[in-house]
């Protein structure tokens, strides 16, 4: 299942959450559509008698509606036009979060690494989203992309402590250029 958690909001999206709120939606769309053709105006209005009914195809067509409905809300979310995952954070956004660890550290070894070094890469994971979807293009952000690009390749895919401890330099002085870089292009960022 992938989760991302975004420093901006603080906010767990997943993919089991979307389900779900597509499922909640459907659900929603045929117990109103259900509730809607159960009592008419003139039905409201008769006094009701003691005796049953007589039986009417009512919960029937009522089921298969509410059975339609779901598979058109379904089908809805499904659609290639609207995005699956959520849309990557504004590149100002994204800068922000990274900014705000310029003035901290951690002393590689010591043991005050692991959610100092976690959150750098994660602010330069979620920037590097970023640019590479503003509207201005990858092309504008040619240096910082690069940048990011050799830090991931040396990163590879291990977050652990002591990995990210070996590479303190890189991951610092990655944060550190992009930043250098951004302050000479406030139109990103402001």
């Amino acid at each position: 299942m992938f989760v991302r958690t975004t420093a901006r909001d603080g906010i767990r999206r997943s993919t089991a959450a979307r389900g779900l709120r597509a499922t909640a939606v459907a659900m929603l769309a045929a117990a109103a559509l259900a509730s809607c053709t159960q009592d008419t105006p003139q039905d409201a209005a008769s006094p009701r008698s003691s005796a049953p009914a007589a039986p009417s195809a009512a919960p029937v067509d009522n089921a298969d509606q509410a059975e339609q409905a779901a598979s058109e809300a379904s089908e809805a979310t499904d659609d290639p036009a609207l995005p699956t995952e959520p849309a990557p954070e504004a590149v100002r956004d994204a800068f922000a979060t990274l900014q705000a660890t310029l003035n901290d550290t951690c002393t590689p070894g010591a043991g005050d690494c692991a959610y100092f070094l976690g959150r750098v890469t994660r602010e330069l994971t979620e920037l590097d989203e970023a640019m590479r979807a503003d509207p201005k293009g990858p092309g504008h952000f040619k240096q910082p992309l690069a940048d990011m690009k050799a830090l991931f390749a040396k990163l590879g895919t291990d977050r652990s402590t002591p990995h990210l401890e070996k590479h303190f330099t890189a991951i610092v002085g990655t944060r550190d250029g992009i930043n250098t870089w951004m302050q000479d292009h406030p139109d990103d960022y402001r």
